[in-house]
């Protein structure tokens, strides 16, 4: 710790559960480099812990980019407007609004405008659709935190500084997963074929996307002699609607199907093979170095409509297969995917059967997730706070240009 380092106000903007856990990291590492650094902003308990001051109550960005906004719009935009107020009269040595860019972002343009130096932590998707928002991103941020390392060279054709910092939940799990002890802790045997199943964590997901994945998980166990399927749900709603839907299957079960609460992460790594919804929770089962079988489905409209403006510019959709992509790699993509019409539960199945019958396939996969868990990190030893830190303190220490 440096006890001879500046003072500086820091300004930190979270909007939700996800980003004030990174914020709290976040302050932990910049509090290392400056101790009598000041954090003003709005954030939650992890950041508060880490001394932020914060302004407003975090739960009141949380509906930002929601359905629900338009109703209350009107607050929202008064909130926004005061806290600019707040922080230009405030003159920050850096603003870093942490992910929630349909908030974050207007009000670090506001920010940099009036002279003060922004960040944005955690990079919207320009990857995946409407590349050119890297532009407009630009000109809010002085500086692009990415959690990816295929981002920042995507910022660099538009002209806009981003630093790769490492995924924060590379940090969480091991390089090497421990299956025996994740069968213990949910009780499971040693000696069976363990499934996976997740079918979303949102109530949305799981009416359009649980039954297809459930049917599936059934015709999979139908196959497999001794097959343990485990499905853990996000929440105490999602788990009685799971409840109902397995009785709806409509399909013998061999050996009953195991529903719990919470503990995605141990049902991944007790797993042989995990069948999975695609979003963030593909990451988690990379890195718990699990083999998957990745579906979705949104509505023929939404897709239609987005195909037509050509908002998708790619034809890969699950973060493994994306990083697997970027890294070059000349072997086959990792995770097999079933998307819209070919979201069926016989394509699920055949592929998830096609894994367990493989094990020289399964091995592949794992060698090539644990390449791409290092490749998520940028100190093996370090942590994505440390890193995301760093970049900050740079940019704190270059002479501003204003």
């Amino acid at each position: 710790m440096n006890t001879s380092a500046p003072a500086p106000l820091i300004a930190v903007i979270a909007g939700e559960e996800s980003g004030d856990q990174l914020g709290g990291d976040l302050l932990a590492a910049l509090r290392q480099r400056y101790p009598a650094a000041r954090f003003v902003g709005i954030g939650g308990k992890r950041m508060q812990a880490q001394g932020l001051e914060s302004w407003d109550e975090m739960s009141e960005l949380s509906l930002f980019g929601l359905a629900e906004v338009v109703r209350h719009l009107p607050r929202l935009l008064r909130l926004r407007r005061q806290l600019v107020e707040r922080l230009i009269a405030a003159r920050p040595a850096v603003l870093i609004g942490i992910d929630a860019p349909d908030f974050n972002l207007g009000v670090e343009r506001r920010l940099r405008e009036a002279g003060v130096r922004t960040v944005h932590y955690v990079s919207p998707s320009v990857w995946a659709w409407r590349e050119k928002r890297a532009e407009k991103i630009g000109r809010s941020a002085d500086r692009v935190l990415c959690l990816f390392p295929m981002e920042p060279p995507i910022y660099a054709r538009h002209g806009v500084d981003a630093r790769f910092v490492g995924h924060p939940l590379a940090d969480r799990f091991a390089l090497v997963g421990d299956r025996a002890g994740a069968r213990d802790a949910l009780d499971l045997p040693h000696d069976v074929p363990v499934l996976a199943v997740l079918p979303g964590s949102r109530g949305s997901e799981i009416e359009r996307l649980g039954p297809t994945f459930l049917d599936a998980a059934a015709r999979v166990a139908a196959a497999i002699p001794g097959l343990q399927v485990v499905i853990p749900s996000a929440n105490p709603r999602v788990h009685a609607r799971l409840e109902q839907l397995l009785g709806q299957v409509g399909r013998r079960w061999p050996v009953p199907p195991r529903l719990i609460e919470g503990n995605a992460h141990q049902a991944m790594l007790a797993a042989d093979v995990v069948l999975i919804a695609s979003g963030t929770a593909t990451l988690e089962a990379m890195l718990a170095k699990r083999p998957m079988v990745v579906g979705y489905r949104v509505s023929p409209l939404s897709y239609r409509i987005a195909r037509l403006l050509r908002m998708l510019k790619t034809d890969i959709y699950s973060l493994p297969n994306v990083l697997a992509r970027a890294a070059g790699a000349d072997q086959p993509l990792p995770v097999a995917e079933r998307m819209q019409d070919d979201f069926t539960a016989a394509h699920l199945a055949a592929d998830t059967l096609a894994l367990f019958n493989d094990s020289e396939r399964r091995s592949r996969v794992v060698a090539t997730f644990e390449q791409l868990h290092r490749a998520l990190k940028v100190d093996l030893q370090g942590h994505a706070g440390d890193a995301a830190a760093a970049a900050v303190a740079e940019l704190l220490e270059t002479p501003h240009a204003r």
